[in-house]
């Protein structure tokens, strides 16, 4: 079994970026959902709420993160800086410290996506000294985990044979198959078995350089049925609605992935291609 994908989200629910070789952390691939946009009580805002959030285009320079969307010219925004000023903010029950990326920021999303709800948006950081815990019921006895602005996990598992078994379902439905891009995972495996990751309890390096531990299954929301380049809603209710008639897990809502966490291998490298193994 080999990595097929690597993709980062550097602010959360905007474009995603596909890479070659990506660093591991405990809070994710390196760079990955360390920024967020807010409403002006710092709630976290994505694209269940504005689907136009995925036009918005994400690439990082080698000392500046950039946003880019074709109604203006670009954000451009400095890799390394703390000393903005700081504020609470919230990712569902969740409250953690950030950093606000200033007042052009604000303006600059407001430019592009509008405001939400009749409330303003600003782009914040998370701050580096904050530790936001992984829910501790789904982890092991002993384990302990964190992450940035992510809904809950610091990873996402994906099996490609996965998404050939709901495309096979969809195409039978008379609806158009869909990338991988609509379900936003950080890593992407080759398997051969459908939703065999169901029943990982981890992956890990074939080298047993790294090891990530597969700690909850991953339900999904409106937000794989948002094309992620036009940011459009072509077929309403899909694939979310053939999800839950596959009711892989048993349980209601549908479901795809597996959340994962890092046990071993902080600073390690990962490369498409790499061969990966499962148990």
């Amino acid at each position: 079994m080999k990595i097929t994908q690597l993709n980062i989200y550097p602010v959360k629910s905007l474009g995603g970026i596909s890479l070659e070789q990506a660093e591991l952390d405990v809070r994710g691939l390196a760079h990955d959902r360390q920024w967020m946009v807010v409403d002006d009580i710092g709630r976290f805002v994505t694209q269940r709420q504005l689907p136009q959030m995925a036009q918005v285009t994400v690439r990082l320079d080698e000392d500046a993160l950039v946003l880019e969307h074709p109604a203006t010219s670009a954000l451009r925004l400095p890799l390394q800086r703390e000393d903005q000023p700081r504020l609470p903010v919230y990712v569902w029950d969740d409250q953690c410290q950030a950093l606000d990326e200033g007042a052009a920021a604000a303006a600059w999303l407001v430019d592009v996506l509008g405001d939400f709800k009749g409330s303003g948006l600003r782009l914040v950081r998370f701050a580096p000294d904050q530790r936001r815990a992984v829910e501790p019921h789904f982890l092991s006895p002993g384990e302990m985990a964190h992450t940035g602005f992510a809904d809950g996990y610091p990873f996402l598992v994906v099996n490609e044979a996965s998404l050939a078994e709901v495309n096979r379902r969809l195409v039978a439905k008379g609806v158009d198959p869909v990338p991988m891009s609509r379900f936003r995972p950080s890593i992407v495996v080759e398997g051969d078995t459908p939703f065999a990751e169901d029943g990982w309890s981890a992956i890990a390096a074939f080298d047993k350089r790294w090891r990530l531990g597969l700690r909850k299954p991953c339900q999904r929301c409106k937000i794989t049925t948002v094309d992620q380049q036009s940011g459009e809603i072509a077929v309403p209710g899909e694939p979310l609605r053939t999800l839950v008639e596959m009711n892989t897990r048993l349980a209601p809502g549908g479901y795809f992935g597996q959340n994962a966490i890092l046990l071993e291998g902080a600073g390690h490298g990962l490369r498409l291609g790499d061969i990966v193994t499962a148990c």
